[in-house]
């Protein structure tokens, strides 16, 4: 089960220095999903055992099967914003916006992608005539100026789905419901907690007819979780912020699954990262709504969470450091490399892993 047993800081990393090039590994262009599977549950699911580092091939609709009834799920239930804002400047030229998050009614913090950078007090067009003004920069993003009805009526009005960089298309009127999880409730996300893209309502129902608990909690993923690393030590690079709430509800289905000697299992790094933070002031969780910057790397040691159910991620990124460690950095890589030989598919749209004890 999740480690733990003394007092030391939660967020305690090994005094070795963990590098970013120690998290590469080689990806075929080809093998990046360009759009889901036909059917939610329809992926491939890849299963690693941790310590052995076994790796068996199943179908994602095996889920059930591979775990157990005193096992408890837990989802974030964050719901993606259309949070991508197409623009023009002043000059006429090109401009991208996409929210990371609402700081007031008419003020977002955003990235802005265009030829040059505009500078404070510049002025971004959208179609309709809106005008959006550039106030300043703030935490590595652009402060923006929105006029009426407000910042999040005109990312609705005019926004298109989010979908990640690497997705080499526009977004069209199947992501709207498919980059979704099919139990999102809360509006916040500006990316997918792409985990939870491969449960259907099917899947959830067999899930719980098995007798598998599930809990809900939220994280709002913000547009900082795409940024790249820009520190080859590891232990310099400040997690980027963001929203998070942990019910009272979730601390007492986590304690009634160790009472009964189950598994945590998280689905997705962000639950792996809300309940790892909910439980920082004393290694158990505790109810908590505020934000995170939670950095889990190989060395960090787990207080709450025992398995994962996770997708394949960016060669160096953040997420997968965090699946490294949890599993071990050779036996991910290593399970990488078989994925990769046996062309299972990469990043948001792609397919699963389970990560077991």
């Amino acid at each position: 089960m999740a480690g733990g047993g003394n007092d030391e800081a939660i967020n305690q990393h090994s005094t070795q220095t963990v590098k970013t090039t120690d998290f590469h590994f080689d990806l075929p262009k080809s093998l990046i999903a360009q759009r889901p599977a036909p059917v939610r549950s329809a992926s491939r699911l890849l299963r690693l055992r941790i310590g052995s580092g076994e790796t068996s091939h199943h179908r994602f609709t095996d889920l059930p099967d591979l775990l157990d009834p005193k096992d408890l799920l837990v989802f974030n239930n964050t719901k993606v914003l259309p949070a991508r804002l197409q623009a023009r400047k002043a000059s006429g030229g090109q401009a991208e916006i996409l929210l990371e998050r609402f700081l007031a009614k008419d003020q977002a913090l955003a990235q802005v992608k265009a030829s040059k950078a505009p500078k404070p007090g510049a002025e971004l067009l959208l179609e309709g005539g809106a005008i959006i003004q550039i106030l300043g920069r703030q935490q590595g993003f652009f402060r923006l100026q929105f006029p009426p009805p407000g910042a999040k009526a005109i990312f609705k009005r005019h926004g298109r789905t989010p979908l990640p960089p690497y997705i080499d298309r526009r977004s069209d009127a199947a992501d709207q419901s498919r980059y979704q999880t099919v139990y999102a409730k809360l509006e916040g996300a500006v990316a997918a907690p792409t985990a939870g893209l491969h449960f259907d309502e099917p899947l959830l129902a067999q899930l719980a007819a098995k007798g598998i608990a599930s809990c809900e909690l939220t994280l709002h993923v913000g547009a900082g979780t795409f940024q790249p690393l820009r520190t080859e030590d590891l232990s310099a690079h400040q997690m980027h912020s963001e929203q998070l709430q942990v019910s009272e509800a979730v601390c007492q289905a986590v304690t009634a699954c160790r009472q009964r000697q189950g598994r945590v299992v998280a689905v997705g790094t962000t639950s792996v990262r809300s309940l790892e933070t909910a439980a920082a002031a004393t290694g158990k969780p505790e109810p908590y709504t505020g934000e995170t910057d939670l950095f889990i790397y190989p060395g960090y040691e787990f207080r709450v969470v025992d398995a994962l159910v996770t997708n394949f991620h960016l060669p160096g990124s953040t997420l997968l450091m965090l699946v490294c460690a949890l599993a071990g950095r050779e036996q991910t890589l290593h399970a990488y490399r078989l994925a990769v030989q046996e062309a299972y598919r990469f990043f948001s749209y792609g397919d699963a892993m389970l990560i077991t004890p």
